[in-house]
């Protein structure tokens, strides 16, 4: 019977400590433009921990940026999924994603990095946050949104881009980047040509950062998300040899900068 009893006492335990991920949607401002952001952690961590910024693609704040964000606070990490775009403001064709997206990737990065800068500070204004270790990771535009706000000086211990865009108008920023870059790349991708791939890495050579890149084999644009098909001729497609290994290298990144 002691047994028994012991036994399910474990079970509680075990039960009462078992991952729990809290989800809310944070409303903040950059400026007078209100923001609509996706905060996901871990309640059973009591202390402490990262945060990690997550910047969407170009249709938004979306479902597949927060299982993102969702599946980093499993691995332990704040997650917020940081709103670029305004609340609201959710693209729902590819012709209305370019359009929003042109506003930010223009010559004058200073919106893009500000609105980054803003879903930033709403992360470290977290109390399970320890603003010590920050990071921030990006697909497509927002791969290019997390390098602008790395080249603006950002706290960051870490910047991770994948599949986005390399290019800015402010090279000379790069001096500014204050932790490491890692830019995960699939080495077919047509919206990311060769010239830009040489000048980002010149840029990082010059600015004497440290930094990593990873090219997969096969992959095209948006390698990660399964919505954007199968079919690699048209440019974007899902590939998840490049989708699995991307993240694993992600993760052995922020080991490395994050430490335990």
């Amino acid at each position: 019977m002691k047994h028994c009893l012991f036994a399910l006492m474990m079970v509680l335990a075990a039960q009462s400590v078992e991952a729990r991920l809290i989800t809310k949607n944070v409303e903040y401002k950059e400026g007078d433009t209100v923001l609509e952001g996706y905060l996901v952690y871990d309640d059973s961590v009591q202390e402490k921990r990262p945060g990690v910024l997550v910047i969407h693609e170009w249709t938004g704040v979306n479902d597949y940026v927060k299982k993102r964000a969702a599946q980093l606070a499993g691995l332990g990490y704040v997650a917020f999924a940081a709103d670029i775009y305004g609340k609201g403001v959710r693209p729902s064709t590819p012709d209305l994603a370019a359009k929003e997206a042109a506003k930010y990737r223009g010559k004058d990065r200073r919106l893009i990095r500000a609105r980054g800068a803003a879903g930033l500070a709403t992360l470290a204004g977290f109390p399970q946050v320890d603003t010590r270790r920050l990071a921030v990771i990006g697909y497509c535009f927002g791969g290019t949104a997390a390098l602008e706000l790395a080249r603006s000086g950002a706290d960051l211990k870490g910047t991770v881009s994948f599949h986005g865009g390399l290019d800015t108008s402010n090279p000379s920023d790069a001096h500014k980047i204050k932790g490491k870059v890692l830019a995960l790349h699939g080495a077919d991708d047509p919206n990311v040509p060769p010239a830009q791939v040489a000048a980002f890495q010149k840029e990082m050579r010059d600015a004497k950062v440290d930094w990593e890149m990873v090219y997969y084999g096969g992959a095209v644009h948006s390698f990660t998300n399964p919505d954007s098909g199968n079919d690699p001729s048209k440019g974007v497609a899902y590939n998840a040899e490049a989708d699995r290994r991307s993240w694993a290298e992600m993760k052995m990144f922020f080991s490395e900068i994050f430490g335990k």
